[in-house]
């Protein structure tokens, strides 16, 4: 129960730019500070302090972690995104899964293999 207070009050949000240094990291890791400092002059045009204070950032949020100069994340890219789409259908449609749906699909079909598919993912998640 007290991980699941500490996950709901971490930060798990990226900006556009820091979304793009998460994936190199995510893609990469465990990758040393020195050669992402490298990546991001590369990649971004970064200067060093640019790329620590995003880093700083990220792991203060609890995304990442800089243990002696080694990069690697505290949550995997599936596990972010996954929190991330938690959060937007709470935020947008009461947490109602069957509202989302809905909304997405806006009035689209699904084909005889979607419907299987989501009808076996529901049988997976119910309790």
């Amino acid at each position: 129960m007290k991980a699941n207070k500490q996950e709901q009050k971490k930060e798990y949000r990226l900006a556009e730019t820091e979304a793009r240094f998460a994936e190199l990291i995510w893609q990469r890791e465990p990758i040393s500070s020195p050669e992402l400092v490298k990546l991001c002059e590369k990649e971004f045009a970064w200067k060093k302090s640019t790329t620590y204070t995003v880093l700083k950032k990220l792991c203060d949020r609890g995304i990442f972690q800089n243990n002696k100069t080694e990069v690697t994340s505290l949550i995997s890219k599936e596990e972010f995104y996954s929190h991330k789409s938690r959060k937007f259908v709470e935020d947008s449609f009461d947490g109602s899964i069957p509202k989302f749906l809905t909304a997405f699909m806006g009035g689209k079909k699904l084909t005889k293999q979607q419907a299987q598919e989501i009808k076996q993912l529901i049988d997976d998640f119910t309790i």
